[in-house]
């Protein structure tokens, strides 16, 4: 595809995925409502201040997964179709695209079970941290054996801004499960904000449309589109005060489509850059965790990072405004280190 048909794509894509979200949202969350699909508070977990939070509509993820597979359907339809006419010119980002969307989707069913477990104990715990973590290695290892065995992974590391490469050979492959668990769990934790998660995902997707588009990659425009689209039309719902979470479910499938994004575009170290927020956010979990066990001493008033500038006083709104405006800057520097 040259240039005018990417544009062409992503103005087709983007509204229709914004659409068939809020459209989802508004029919999905009277229904969540009926069945009393409430998020349910554990403060001993969490803030105290989010027990108003108490019940209000979760597993919203499902408001924005299906209408982002809805709008790569028709894609992967014709481009398949195209294919089989015309082998020469096969669109080779189909199996990649196949592969990220599997991925995504095999994150939140394992979220989807979470966020059930947790309705059904009436609690805010689910599955429990291994249990998550060994059904998500399983679904990464997937993945990655699915991109290894397909020629559309390599083991060589390109550090283009440094004219630097490297073969790590078999060890690439337990980093990359490394790198999409990290992922996957960086964004469910910073869901933790009304709007804080879609915002900051919104503002991933707005700058890798910028590398999908300067490497020309329709599979990866696409998606991106798709994700901002999507994003616009759940915020109009999950924004403060949060009509509907997205659970689990919405969260860690967020994760793996960004990570299957970054090895479709062969970046995945700067789409962790992109994602910074994400991972900072996690990181601050890990900080706190450590520095209580060796000294006894707390970091943050309280990890995550967001809910610190909470206890700091900072409104959900401004800790959205500032993560976002943060996650616009990192992602700003991974698209010039993409395009030197």
């Amino acid at each position: 595809m040259d240039i005018r048909d990417l544009i062409l794509l992503f103005m087709m894509a983007m509204p229709a995925a914004t659409l068939l979200c809020a459209l989802g949202c508004r029919i999905m969350i009277p229904v969540l409502r009926r069945h009393h699909i409430g998020q349910h508070i554990y403060t001993e977990y969490g803030p105290a201040w989010h027990a108003g939070k108490q019940g209000t509509p979760t597993m919203g993820g499902v408001c924005f997964i299906i209408p982002m597979l809805l709008c790569v359907l028709p894609y992967v339809i014709v481009e398949a179709l195209q294919a089989s006419k015309d082998s020469l010119n096969a669109d080779t980002n189909l199996i990649p695209l196949a592969l990220c969307v599997a991925l995504g989707v095999g994150n939140a069913m394992i979220g989807f079970v979470d966020d059930y477990a947790k309705l059904l104990h009436k609690k805010n715990q689910g599955l429990t941290s291994w249990q998550k973590l060994l059904l998500q290695a399983v679904v990464a290892g997937g993945y990655v054996f699915g991109m290894a065995a397909t020629g559309h992974m390599s083991t060589v590391v390109e550090i283009h801004f440094l004219s630097l490469e490297f073969d790590l050979g078999v060890l690439y492959y337990a980093l990359a499960v490394l790198m999409i668990l990290a992922m996957v769990n960086s964004t469910n934790l910073t869901d933790g904000v009304d709007g804080l998660a879609s915002s900051v995902a919104l503002a991933a997707a707005l700058c890798s449309t910028i590398i999908a588009f300067v490497y020309t990659d329709a599979a990866s425009v696409l998606l991106c589109a798709v994700m901002i689209g999507s994003m616009i039309g759940f915020l109009m719902f999950n924004y403060h005060p949060a009509k509907v979470f997205m659970g689990d479910t919405g969260s860690l499938y967020l994760g793996g489509i960004f990570m299957g994004m970054g090895f479709m575009l062969g970046e995945p170290l700067l789409m962790i850059l992109i994602c910074g927020v994400f991972v900072l956010d996690m990181l601050s979990s890990f900080a706190q965790i450590i520095s209580y066990k060796l000294f006894k001493k707390r970091i943050f008033k309280m990890a995550p990072v967001h809910h610190h500038f909470e206890k700091m006083g900072w409104s959900e709104e401004k800790i959205v405004y500032v993560f976002a405006g943060v996650g616009l800057f990192l992602g700003g520097i991974g698209v010039l280190l993409a395009v030197l």
